[in-house]
């Protein structure tokens, strides 16, 4: 079976194959950006819409220079590249740093300014608003860099079920930086993922041998994962896996249903991209994720259950 003429692309450390039957490139939606409706039907349809240059590349480049700044600041960035490169000095490593985005006016401006804002109120059908807590991933490179398959839903349940997550990154990212994927048709597999999509990872046994005391607040723990092998989860959930190369200024937008992943960093740069939530302002929304400093996944957020 022929495979897409594309360069290697790797999850944690293994080569994914990318033979038709496995995997497959996202396709663009904007040729619906004018018609709403076009555009919730195909997000029903296929879990995911991805925007070409929805936000200004000069937008979303100022955002990237905050976080490259405060990055050297730190001194994770190799001085003998430029600033924009964002090349990591040799043993530095991490992943998930939301702190990178906190009081960044910059960021701000990229993902709740009014270019955001206008498409979510255009898409949603009346005014948006958006969860206050800003996910920024600052991935380094590395064989095992990759995000593990995982459903929204499962950290984010407590309000409106229609809230979308908007994944943009911050600069051009090419298979080698390694960008999300997302499993064909996974929104619409109740069948396989219907319990798993019942879970709250900040709830927590009570009573027996499962009790708090017993039990860390993950699920199965695997940190709120489906599966913590995309390989596996491909297998178990079917579909292919899909992904693309993006630029600055593209935004993915998924369901909280819509089970993805990413792939591995190859490079010797940071890969940089946001992860933020929109629904509309009408209704409920988790507390969670909201106020100036919000409680997230803290001590706060933990509820007990009788299992």
């Amino acid at each position: 079976m022929a495979t897409i003429t594309m360069p290697s692309i790797y999850y944690n450390g293994r080569q994914l194959k990318t033979t038709p039957d496995y995997y497959s490139e996202l396709h663009e939606a904007n040729a619906l950006l004018a018609d709403a409706g076009a555009l919730r039907e195909q997000m029903w349809t296929d879990g995911y819409l991805l925007v070409r240059n929805l936000l200004d590349r000069d937008l979303v480049l100022a955002a990237r220079r905050s976080i490259l700044e405060r990055l050297e600041e730190q001194g994770a960035l190799d001085p003998a590249f430029p600033l924009m490169d964002g090349v990591i000095k040799e043993g530095v490593h991490f992943n998930f740093r939301p702190d990178l985005a906190k009081d960044n006016p910059a960021i701000e401006a990229m993902v709740y300014g009014a270019q955001m804002m206008r498409f979510f109120d255009h898409f949603l059908g009346g005014p948006a608003t958006h969860f206050d807590f800003t996910w920024l991933r600052a991935k380094a490179p590395g064989p095992n860099t990759a995000t593990n398959p995982h459903c929204d839903i499962v950290f984010m349940s407590r309000g409106t079920k229609q809230l979308y997550t908007a994944w943009a990154p911050l600069g051009d990212v090419s298979y080698d930086l390694g960008g999300l994927m997302i499993l064909e048709g996974s929104h619409l597999k109740s069948q396989v993922l219907g319990s798993y999509w019942e879970v709250d990872v900040d709830t927590y046994c009570v009573n027996g041998k499962d009790s708090k005391e017993h039990l860390p607040w993950t699920w199965h723990n695997t940190g709120g994962a489906f599966d913590k092998d995309a390989f596996k989860a491909r297998d178990t959930v079917g579909g292919r896996w899909l992904s693309s190369e993006f630029q600055a200024g593209d935004v993915l937008i998924f369901t909280m249903y819509t089970l993805h992943a990413s792939l591995d960093n190859q490079t010797n740069q940071v890969r940089l991209s946001t992860d933020t939530r929109y629904q509309l302002a009408s209704e409920l929304i988790d507390p969670r994720w909201i106020g100036q400093d919000p409680i997230a996944h803290g001590e706060g957020a933990k509820q007990g259950l009788i299992c």
